[in-house]
């Protein structure tokens, strides 16, 4: 281990508090059902997909992308477009979820 490296124990516990605030207010917000079939989508679902880690880092991603949407009361037409520019992966996997799929055929 380098001596280079020195962990900043308040910066981190700081960040966890943040997000931990944000994913709160996002699963309370305007898309928490969005995020509760999201959160729903089995492994078996999602491997599905594609092969490798693919459909799980855009599984990530798109978590990311509709719990920051719901925190901040984003518009519909720009969560479309958030989860369209993450790419097809992403596209498939939200496909999976009917809001999400009735929202991407807006």
């Amino acid at each position: 281990m380098s001596d280079d490296f020195e962990f900043d124990l308040e910066g981190f516990s700081s960040d966890l508090q943040e997000t931990l605030k944000e994913s709160k207010k996002a699963f309370m917000g305007k898309y928490k059902d969005h995020l509760n079939e999201l959160a729903g989508l089995s492994r078996d679902q999602i491997d599905k997909i594609t092969p490798g880690i693919t459909d799980l880092q855009k599984y990530d991603e798109l978590m990311v992308v509709v719990k920051a949407a719901s925190a901040n009361n984003t518009s519909q037409a720009e969560l479309k477009r958030q989860i369209e520019q993450l790419g097809e992966v992403a596209v498939k996997v939200a496909s999976k979820v009917p809001s999400l799929l009735k929202l991407l055929a807006l």
